[in-house]
């Protein structure tokens, strides 16, 4: 399926957010790309629920039609608010859950990890970043992607682990202990502004 291939940096200078999660691209020049990049008009009502709709899409690196149809689902289930419920599903995601256990120092590289086949569930090989996660089961390193430097220099680098999940240094696996509550997930995402978006098409 295609995605995005281009600069993530310059998306991130316009979203006004860190994709990648290191602050590195906001740091020298925190304003949106191009020669008006610093002289931009005030954003209407519409441009700011576009505009988060496409930062929590471009995060989690999703194609616009994957990224409606998982609202769609969030839009199905009867407990609790459609936007709760909608994060809750991109956080299920295998590759997000990748990033998550710290085998990952981004999405973009947990996703990589899975499509190569590097990760299994419960024992499985599964190669779908999409591939949705339910709580107790075992993320783990195919045997021999274990020594994979790119997973140690990840793993080096972890400072801390979001506390529904769960992860067991010796054995290299982990596991998605629970859902996540919200007030757990990105502070920086107005998820009504999302619903309000998709509510208007």
């Amino acid at each position: 399926m295609s995605r995005y291939t281009g600069p993530s940096w310059k998306v991130s200078r316009r979203l006004g957010i860190s994709l990648t999660g290191s602050g590195k691209e906001l740091a020298r020049r925190p304003y949106a790309p191009g020669q008006h990049g610093q002289s931009r008009r005030k954003l209407s009502e519409y441009g700011m629920q576009l505009r988060e709709k496409q930062k929590l899409r471009m995060m989690y690196g999703m194609t616009e039609r994957q990224f409606a149809n998982t609202f769609k689902r969030a839009g199905k289930i009867r407990e609790g608010k459609h936007g709760d419920n909608f994060m809750i599903l991109l956080e299920q995601r295998l590759d997000n859950v990748v990033y998550r256990l710290g085998l990952a120092t981004t999405r973009r590289q947990a996703r990589q990890l899975v499509n190569h086949g590097h990760i299994t569930v419960d024992g499985k090989r599964i190669d779908i970043p999409s591939y949705e996660v339910q709580p107790g089961q075992v993320i783990s390193l195919r045997e021999r992607s274990k020594n994979l430097q790119i997973v140690k220099d990840a793993l080096e680098a972890v400072v801390g682990r979001a506390p529904f999940v769960s992860f067991d240094e010796d054995k290299m696996e982990g596991t998605l202990v629970r859902l996540p509550e919200r007030d757990e997930l990105d502070a920086n995402i107005d998820e009504s502004l999302i619903v309000e978006y998709y509510n208007k098409l």
